[in-house]
């Protein structure tokens, strides 16, 4: 996650705050590759998690991107061994539906008991999948003057 992000420029350096932006919003934006000083950024969170500026940085300065961020801490890998690749955050639900499966067959006494945690744990995993940016409200009032 991207607590906060700035962009480095120029000598002496100058900070400039840059702000976060939604899926939809990164989409509606009709030219992707315009040059310029970066302003917003996209942080996509799939798997593999991808930071998107708009615009492009330009020629203009050298410029360095910062930011904080909260990570993950990394798990061991044994000698051939396989991690689920899902993000991090639905590995409880992933964990919960398994034993959810499993005790159709090996514990069919607790199935109802796992069915209820897989749930508490998917819809607390699917609240988490959420994109922290702002939602701006304004009414279209344009149309009433001429």
């Amino acid at each position: 996650m991207i607590l906060d992000a700035y962009i480095s420029y120029g000598s002496p350096s100058t900070d400039r705050l840059i702000f976060p932006v939604s899926r939809t919003e990164y989409a509606s934006y009709p030219n992707k590759t315009q040059q310029g000083f970066p302003t917003v950024f996209w942080y996509d969170r799939l798997v593999a998690q991808t930071i998107t500026l708009w615009m492009v940085p330009d020629s203009a300065y050298t410029y360095t991107l910062n930011y904080y961020s909260c990570r993950q801490v990394q798990d061991t890998n044994y000698i051939n061994g396989q991690n689920v690749e899902l993000p991090y955050r639905f590995m409880d639900a992933f964990v919960s539906g398994l034993a959810h499966r499993l005790s159709r067959i090996y514990r069919p006494e607790q199935e109802q008991i796992r069915a209820t945690d897989y749930k508490r744990a998917w819809d607390i995993a699917a609240g988490q999948d959420v994109e922290n940016v702002s939602l701006y409200i304004f009414p279209g009032l344009g149309s009433y003057y001429r």
